[in-house]
């Protein structure tokens, strides 16, 4: 019998390839999404659309959830009431969807809910492992409230998996778009000093690494979703100068930053040297460990 998972977030950049692994890998899915049923299964595959939640009470239970849903963090300046849109889109819904599975006749085996590293704030050039502690600043305090709801499904026993992703790079989307055209111009450069940690990680390891949590049973906590080999910004830019033949000449200052961005500047002149300590100890291996070869998947056509 196919074992059956609900997904949030499953239309996501990480979300789509998720279920077209998972499809292909012989589960059933059920995403749950704003969009109609023909947009959802277009990305996703065969799937079973939801619309709301709440049309899930009292059912009868998936033997897995996975909890990808959030607003983009850097989509639009940081005001107050975008902090609230990107704390309602993690948390509201997290503490909703256990709500929910809660009234369920089964509970599942596992909910595999997402975070970030941005949950250890800006740490300088200090290695960051799970154990590290974070630095209190918005992305931390967004981060801790979403895992703290996920975890309120462990005391129904259900094993539960908090992935802190790092920066995903993957083709057609994510954070790597955005940086392409100025590059392929030759306008591309470092951030600030270009001397703050970028916590990559190839999206095709972001899915693996969600597969794994789901179906390693001994897996439990937080993981660092990160590559084993973090770079600074300046060597980030002038990896994907390299890949796309193209010089990075052209920095953009911090002062610069931080009057266009405001406070969301800090998820570019910040960052972490995360490393994923416990993924790597429990067996899991990376397709994508070194940058240059991850780019280069990522910017393929």
């Amino acid at each position: 019998m196919e074992k059956r998972i609900l997904i949030t977030g499953g239309t996501g950049f990480i979300g789509q390839p998720l279920c077209q692994k998972l499809i292909a890998d012989g589960y059933a899915l059920t995403v749950l999404s704003r969009q109609p049923s023909h947009n959802v299964q277009s990305v996703c595959g065969r799937v079973e659309a939801v619309m709301d939640l709440d049309n899930l009470r009292g059912h009868e239970g998936f033997d897995a959830v996975i909890n990808l849903a959030g607003e983009g963090i850097a989509d639009k300046r940081w005001s107050e009431a975008r902090k609230q849109e990107l704390r309602d889109s993690r948390i509201a819904l997290t503490n909703h969807l256990v709500d929910v599975i809660r009234s369920w006749k089964n509970c599942p085996a596992v909910l595999v809910s997402g975070s970030a590293v941005g949950f250890y704030g800006n740490q300088g050039s200090n290695r960051v492992t799970e154990d590290t502690p974070p630095h209190d600043e918005f992305t931390h305090r967004l981060c801790s409230d979403w895992e703290q709801a996920a975890l309120r499904l462990e005391p129904t026993g259900v094993r539960v998996c908090l992935s802190r992703t790092g920066v995903v790079a993957g083709p057609d989307g994510g954070f790597l778009q955005r940086m392409l055209m100025p590059f392929k111009l030759g306008l591309g450069g470092r951030l600030g000093s270009g001397e703050q940690y970028m916590p990559w990680v190839h999206r095709d390891d972001v899915v693996a690494a969600l597969i794994w949590m789901l179906e390693t049973e001994t897996a439990t906590g937080a993981y660092n979703v990160v590559s084993p080999n973090p770079v600074t910004n300046r060597q980030f830019t002038k990896s994907l100068a390299g890949v796309l033949g193209r010089p990075a000449i052209f920095p953009a200052p911090a002062p610069i930053l931080k009057i266009a961005l405001g406070e969301m500047s800090t998820l570019l002149l910040t960052g972490q040297m995360a490393i994923p300590e416990r993924l790597e100890a429990e067996g899991f291996r990376f397709r994508f460990p070194d940058l240059s070869p991850a780019l280069a998947d990522a910017t393929r056509y």
